[in-house]
């Protein structure tokens, strides 16, 4: 079996610590993750997607300190493929995973949750600028129903109260990760272009 160079795909030494593994993914993920370029043809959509799960593939598995330990090891003693190829490597990265682990296949990483996950502090300040839904519909039902209850009086408080009953629910039990990966492509772009100028020009 061919063993992932998951340390090149993050341009990282096997010495590198945890904290700068992580670093390593947050520059690399952005670079490569495919909502940054809406305007990409068919082709070079999946060769970014391509590089996008490589790049989560190495992360997931070096993050861990068991996961990384065995595969360390496994790496030692079997040396290691690397290639330029980004679907050769991907190939490589799959077919590593369904052999990973003792004794039973491991599953991959979902890329695009894996992801947001790691962003969750850098992803909120734009993530929760997401449209308010129950908070705007608690807002005209707490108006309709006040002013049916008090006139005009009674629409201004309903509509205050209602607004704040529904910003509740739009914030109850959703993750970053969640309200992200609803959000449109373009939405996600604009987010991640923004991130890609604080992140990777923090590199340079």
């Amino acid at each position: 079996m061919t063993i992932p160079d998951y340390y090149g795909i993050l341009g990282v030494p096997p010495t590198a610590s945890q904290e700068a593994i992580k670093k390593a993914y947050q520059r690399e993920s952005l670079r490569s993750h495919p909502d940054r370029f809406p305007n990409a043809t068919p082709e070079e959509t999946h060769a970014h997607t391509q590089r996008f799960q490589s790049v989560a593939d190495a992360y997931y598995m070096l993050s861990d300190p068991a996961r990384r330990a065995e595969y360390d090891s496994m790496r030692t003693q079997q040396g290691y493929a690397s290639s330029a190829d980004d679907a050769s490597t991907q190939d490589e990265s799959a077919r590593f995973f369904r052999m990973f682990g003792r004794g039973g296949p491991s599953e991959q990483p979902q890329a695009q949750g894996l992801f947001a996950d790691v962003w969750e502090e850098m992803l909120r300040p734009e993530v929760e600028h997401h449209t308010p839904f129950w908070g705007a519909s608690g807002t005209v039902a707490g108006f309709v129903l006040g002013y049916i209850l008090a006139n005009w009086p009674g629409a201004l408080g309903g509509a205050t109260i209602g607004n704040r009953l529904g910003a509740v629910r739009d914030a109850k039990g959703q993750s970053v990760s969640e309200v992200f990966l609803r959000m449109s492509s373009s939405e996600r772009a604009r987010i991640l272009r923004a991130l890609a100028v604080k992140v990777l020009g923090s590199f340079s």
